[in-house]
């Protein structure tokens, strides 16, 4: 018999896992795996606890929570050699990786897209010495995820992000960034933010990267350049649809190495996946098919 190892955010999603434990246990079961769980106890514990599962041979690492436990799972074992299958279940606030790959937020769900079976192969993207899923960014706008009071995003769910949002971009200032391929390099101005994107869903937008594919091996980046208030708004707008990018304030390019480099002497932040990464300088490369999960 195969063996789980699920490692859920007991307060993620109003505590709705804790709570569907018992239910989660007996579908893994029934599906021919021997499953045990772990609740995460605060900052690193999945991960720790990720590493623990590889080194214990399990053949399935599940990651209960929101995009902030599944980048932690993943930091736990993207170094790996045998890396076990990932399966997830969303419950989050956004769960922007979730939603990318189509498994929907439902415990009873997403339970069964892991019983099913069906994985797929994903790329993953490092960031120095951490991994990414979903998305690196950097900027003053990019702060707004970890600035969120976890009670207001249990409370209120994906308007938090944009209450935060209002409150901060009157005192919003650009930096100077450099962004250089391999080839070239590409942005060397005052920005508002960039980001690095492995999918095409961001924040609960859909299609701010448009052209992501999880398997092409390439990141795709966008670069929001200086710009005013009401411009910005107006990109907002348009990112709703993708049309974005054919703004002549928004850089869009994909690769698979990107170096970004402060030329400010203020400390600009790194986000992975809605989480404090460390600061600039980065360099960001593409791992093509690194990981596997389960999906729909």
């Amino acid at each position: 018999m195969k063996r789980a190892r699920l490692i859920y955010n007991p307060t993620s999603g109003r505590e709705n896992v804790r709570r569907r434990l018992a239910d989660i246990l007996e579908v893994l079961e029934t599906a021919g795996y021997e499953t045990s769980a772990h609740a995460t106890r605060g900052e690193h514990d999945a991960s720790e606890e990720a590493e623990q599962a590889v080194r214990r041979g399990f053949d399935l690492v599940i990651a209960a929570g929101g995009d902030g436990t599944i980048y932690e799972v993943i930091n736990g074992i993207a170094e790996k050699k045998n890396r076990p299958a990932l399966g997830i279940i969303p419950c989050g606030t956004s769960n922007d990786f979730a939603r990318a790959v189509g498994i929907p937020k439902s415990v009873t769900r997403s339970c069964e897209i892991i019983a099913s079976g069906k994985t797929k192969k994903i790329d993953l993207g490092k960031i120095n010495d951490r991994y990414f899923i979903n998305i690196a960014g950097g900027g003053s706008l990019t702060e707004l995820t970890y600035e969120v009071p976890i009670k207001m995003k249990t409370m209120i769910g994906q308007l938090a992000y944009y209450v935060k949002g209002i409150e901060k971009l009157p005192f919003i200032h650009p930096t100077h960034v450099r962004m250089e391929t391999r080839e070239r390099v590409v942005v060397d101005e005052e920005i508002m933010l960039f980001l690095i994107a492995n999918s095409h869903s961001v924040g609960g937008f859909n299609r701010i990267a448009p052209k992501a594919d999880l398997t092409d091996g390439k990141l795709d980046c966008i670069v929001l350049k200086k710009t005013s208030l009401p411009e910005f708004i107006r990109l907002a707008t348009m990112a709703l649809k993708g049309d974005h990018i054919k703004d002549p304030n928004v850089i869009y390019f994909q690769t698979n190495y990107v170096k970004a480099t402060s030329l400010d002497a203020k400390t600009v932040q790194l986000n992975l996946d809605g989480e404090l990464g460390g600061q600039l300088p980065c360099e960001c490369i593409a791992l093509p098919g690194h990981l596997e999960v389960f999906v729909p």
